[in-house]
């Protein structure tokens, strides 16, 4: 059983958050917590939080229990951009973009699977072989080169000189 919970606008950038949802990433929710918690960064409560959103969910919602839960993905997609201007020399302007995050966390219950229904398996079907019109043109033989020896590594001068005995046996055109 899968339960979802989503972070809209965290005012931080993707970059950061990702450095912080890495390390929770395929962790029990127990140790996903303790993680966080003592996480010097600034993303880690937003993201601590979003977790226990996504327990209370799964708890509340599905009864589920909190010590069968793992975090199965997280993933931080980046979000709106704020455009803001930093005056600079000669009257010029230069942009600065304050970033946004979209954190969604997936938590999985191992031991709660889903009993989704398998799809048929679909036999090709077979077409009787009286109703197939086989078009059957001559076939043109097809000129087969003599092979090199067998995958021997060769000098650059060895293989120059089976190239020059290979363009002597073509057969080309308008000679006799």
């Amino acid at each position: 059983m899968e339960v979802r919970a989503h972070l809209r606008y965290l005012r931080i950038a993707p970059r950061k958050v990702r450095l912080v949802i890495n390390l929770i990433r395929g962790l029990s929710v127990d140790q996903a917590t303790e993680q966080l918690t003592v996480l010097p960064k600034r993303s880690a409560l937003p993201i601590l939080k979003l977790l226990n959103s996504a327990i209370a969910n799964a708890e509340h919602n599905f009864k589920l229990e909190r010590k069968n839960l793992m975090v199965k993905s997280i993933i931080a997609n980046e979000g709106p951009r704020l455009k803001r201007f930093q005056p600079r020399a000669f009257g010029r302007a230069a942009e600065i973009l304050k970033r946004m995050t979209h954190v969604t966390i997936v938590l999985e219950d191992p031991k709660h699977v889903d009993a989704k229904p398998k799809a048929k398996a679909t036999t090709p079907k077979t077409v009787p072989a009286e109703s197939v019109k086989s078009e059957t043109a001559p076939k043109q033989p097809v000129a087969k080169t003599p092979k090199l020896s067998t995958r021997v590594k060769k000098s650059p001068t060895d293989q120059a000189k089976a190239r020059d005995a290979k363009d002597k046996e073509i057969r080309r055109q308008g000679t006799s």
